[in-house]
């Protein structure tokens, strides 16, 4: 397309802000593609292994922090928020609180959000194309090397929190991001300012650990990277921790108090399915693979397949008072073929049968307090 002047450029960028509200996103703005110290700061991640076994976050080198070198002729990228808190989903907090139910992390109760974000960015690409006719793009939803969260700095949509997620001054965090590289010259957004202040509550909060320091996340202790990414044995000292968490956690952004400032998604998408936001283990659990399959078609669940789905289940119930209902649920699979959810199996039968008492693992988090959850 022909090179746009100032104000052709700026007047271009309100009329994509505007497309964005058409389109249903929360907030829409333009980053700048400078990454260096994010990138820098990636590295000596990296180096420190705190990846696990995320391998593919060491692949693409320069790419991830350098989008030029992923999609040339990026000159910026359109950044976008789109909120996931479930409407009439279960409290969250009073699930942690019943340790025979399944906590889900709220972002995976509904349709995968890749589904639905990927597809509204292209059409924003075309809307974007029908204005002023074709240019360079490439539409990216958590997918190939982009630094989503330091591109949506850069844009000002948030700053990034002590627990690594974007926080936005009038929206939480309960949101998802997309981006849109771009070879518009569209004037990029100023960042706003990290108003996280002397507040530690999701380092403290966090049941495992995993923050050991602020803005600064140990992915091999985190519950979410644990049941969603880790492949084979959990560790055995960590899995007293999880508790009843089967796939992701919360519990840091439950605590964060700007989280008061978040709202319920619009997209009826996002709403809970087959009753996930407060199902009982022992349910679960019974699930064979074609029950498992059915229930999360086309839901970010699918992504752990079923053995790990299983491999998750048998620590919660393992983390469960005990109950003649979860050993028997748990002797059912205990000849289980894969060797992974066997251990799990005969960790939880131990921990069952353990007549000793068992001192509830403490949380951080206050279950009383309402007043952090998203408002209708």
């Amino acid at each position: 397309m022909a090179q746009l002047d100032t104000d052709a450029a700026l007047a271009l960028k309100h009329e994509i802000v505007h497309f964005g509200s058409e389109f249903g996103f929360a907030a829409l703005a333009i980053a700048s593609i400078d990454l260096e110290s994010a990138g820098a700061r990636l590295r000596e991640w990296l180096a420190a292994g705190l990846h696990g076994q995320m391998a593919y976050m060491a692949r693409h080198g320069s790419r991830r922090w350098r989008p030029t070198e992923l999609v040339p002729g990026t000159a910026c990228a359109i950044c976008v928020r789109l909120e996931y808190w479930p409407a009439a989903a279960a409290d969250p907090l009073a699930v942690l609180a019943d340790p025979a139910r399944a906590y889900i992390a709220r972002y995976a109760l509904g349709r995968d959000y890749h589904k639905l974000l990927r597809p509204r960015l292209q059409k924003l690409a075309d809307r974007i194309a029908a204005r002023i006719g074709d240019f360079g793009y490439r539409v990216f939803v958590d997918s190939a090397p982009v630094m989503e969260k330091p591109l949506a700095a850069n844009a000002g949509l948030g700053w990034i929190g002590k627990h690594t997620n974007l926080i936005a001054r009038e929206a939480g965090s309960w949101f998802f991001l997309g981006e849109i590289y771009t070879d518009l010259p569209l004037p990029p957004d100023a960042p706003v300012a990290d108003l996280c202040g002397s507040c530690r509550r999701c380092l403290d909060a966090c049941p495992t650990g995993a923050l050991p320091a602020p803005y600064r996340i140990d992915a091999r202790r985190c519950i979410s990277y644990l049941t969603i990414e880790h492949h084979g044995p959990i560790d055995p000292a960590l899995r007293p921790l999880i508790g009843n968490r089967i796939y992701g956690c919360d519990d840091c952004q439950l605590v964060c108090p700007w989280n008061r400032y978040a709202r319920v998604t619009a997209e009826p998408d996002f709403r809970a399915r087959h009753g996930l936001d407060a199902a009982g283990l022992v349910e679960l659990f019974a699930w064979d693979e074609s029950t498992y399959l059915t229930h999360t078609e086309g839901s970010a669940l699918r992504r752990v397949g079923y053995l790990r789905w299983l491999r998750n289940l048998a620590i919660a119930l393992g983390n469960a008072p005990a109950d003649a209902a979860v050993i028997a649920a748990l002797q059912a699979r205990a000849g289980h073929s894969d060797a992974v959810v066997r251990d799990a199996v005969q960790w939880a039968l131990a921990r069952q049968h353990d007549r000793k008492p068992r001192a509830p693992v403490p949380s951080a988090l206050d279950f009383r307090d309402r007043a952090r959850l998203p408002r209708a």
